[in-house]
C-alpha cells in the first residue's frame, strides 16, 4: 500500500548522484540535466522537488506547478490536458500538491493531483483527471479522461476503478517517505570526500 514509498526510501539507502549531472536550485530542487523542460518559464517548483533523468515537462502548452517534496522518477511525462471547442483547443494547467511520488514511466495529463499521492510505475493518468489528496494509483493503472478520484482511494486496473481505501495515517507516511527519499538523493558521498 502507501507504505511502499516509505519502505522504498528506507531500502534505497543513500543514492549518490554526480554533482555535474543535476542542477540544484536555491529552494532545494534537484533537476537532472537530462530532463526536457519545454516552456521552463511556466514551470513552478515550490521547493525540494526531484526531477530525474529523461522526464519531459510540456509547460509550453500551459503551466505546471508542483508543491514541496514532489518526486518524479525517470521517463515520466507531464503535459497539460486539453479540451476541444468548436473554435479549437484550450490547454489547462497541471497542479500538484505537496509530497507527491510518481514512479518511472508514467504519463500524466491530469488537471490536479492533490497532496500525499503515490502514482505507481507505468501508470497513465488521462486528460482532465482530478486526483484528490491521499490517493494511491497502483502500477500500470490507466485512468480514463475526466475521472475524479476521491480522497483516500486506491485505484487500479485498465480502465482504472477504485479498489480500496487508504488509512488515515497516509499523510504522515507520505511525508516521511518523500522527505526520506529527498534526503537520501544526494550529490556528495561522504566516503569519497574523506579519501581526498
Amino acid at each position: 500500500m502507501i507504505v511502499d514509498v516509505y519502505r522504498r526510501a528506507m531500502e534505497l539507502g543513500q543514492v549518490y548522484v554526480n554533482k555535474a549531472s543535476i542542477i540544484e536550485t536555491a529552494t532545494g530542487n534537484k533537476v537532472s540535466r537530462k530532463v526536457a523542460l519545454y516552456g521552463s518559464n511556466n514551470i513552478v517548483l515550490n521547493g525540494k522537488c526531484i526531477l530525474m533523468e529523461d522526464c519531459i515537462l510540456r509547460a509550453d502548452l500551459n503551466s505546471i506547478r508542483m508543491g514541496k517534496y514532489c518526486i518524479m522518477q525517470p521517463r515520466t511525462i507531464i503535459r497539460p490536458s486539453y479540451k476541444r471547442f468548436t473554435k479549437g483547443f484550450t490547454f489547462f494547467a497541471v497542479i500538484f500538491g505537496d509530497h507527491v511520488f510518481v514512479e518511472e514511466d508514467c504519463v500524466i495529463m491530469a488537471t490536479q493531483i492533490g497532496s500525499y499521492v503515490h502514482i505507481g510505475k507505468g501508470s497513465i493518468i488521462g486528460r482532465s483527471t482530478v486526483i484528490k489528496d491521499c490517493c494511491l494509483i497502483k502500477p500500470g493503472a490507466v485512468l480514463p479522461p475526466d475521472m475524479i478520484v476521491p480522497p483516500f482511494s486506491i485505484v487500479a486496473g485498465n480502465p482504472a476503478k477504485i479498489v480500496g481505501d487508504l488509512p488515515e495515517s497516509t499523510p504522515m507516511l507520505m511525508t516521511q517517505g518523500t522527505k526520506e527519499f529527498y534526503d537520501n538523493y544526494t550529490t556528495s558521498n561522504p566516503e569519497q570526500s574523506k579519501s581526498t
